[in-house]
């Protein structure tokens, strides 16, 4: 596997294929197809092998928005040279590794934090709270995250705290004098209300 990884962080999903593992990692091709499958599912070994997901989303739920505020910012502060990094930013879009992503979102994530919450739209709210997550990733590839890097920590970790507290409560209040009109929130007929 680690051979695959470095393949994969070096030239993407796309640019590395099963042969390229094999020589790498001294094998044939055959062991390498008998022991993953697929370069597909070799990929979503490694993706499942690195994920901290599974650690931040156990525990406390009163402790949850916190987690997983500390885990966005060591997310933020780690070296983007990482392997994982590089090899996510070097393969995402690859529509042959979408399920691959969806299922290991679904299933370190989404799922894990859906069980953890009470209350009405449980999954819609573990959703919003991937969404938080995950849009680290675009930012980062888009802008770099130097200013966060030089932030201080903890006040990114109130603020992101804030944010998933936000996320993940059961109802929220909206403050006297705004509706859901006001923010231009798409009713379903394809116009803005």
């Amino acid at each position: 596997m680690e051979a695959a990884r470095d393949l994969f962080r070096e030239h993407g999903y796309d640019h590395v294929s099963v042969r390229m593992i094999a020589a790498a990692a001294g094998a044939n091709v055959a062991l390498v197809n008998r022991y993953f499958g697929s370069k597909a599912a070799l990929f979503g070994e490694i993706l499942a092998g690195e994920s901290a997901l599974e650690k931040v989303v156990r525990g406390d739920p009163e402790e949850l928005p916190r987690r997983l505020a500390e885990h966005v910012v060591r997310q933020a502060r780690r070296d983007p040279s990482s392997p994982v990094l590089r090899m996510l930013d070097r393969s995402i879009g690859n529509p042959e590794i979408l399920p691959i992503l969806q299922q290991h979102m679904e299933k370190m994530l989404v799922g894990p934090l859906t069980e953890q919450l009470t209350g009405p739209d449980a999954r819609a709210r573990a959703t919003l709270a991937a969404m938080i997550i995950m849009g680290g990733g675009p930012v980062r590839r888009l802008l770099g995250l130097d200013d966060l890097r030089t932030a201080d920590p903890s006040d990114l970790i109130d603020r992101l705290t804030v944010m998933f507290d936000t996320a993940l409560a059961p109802g929220i209040s909206v403050p006297d004098g705004i509706s859901v009109s006001d923010i231009g929130v798409p009713d379903g007929s394809g116009r803005d209300r």
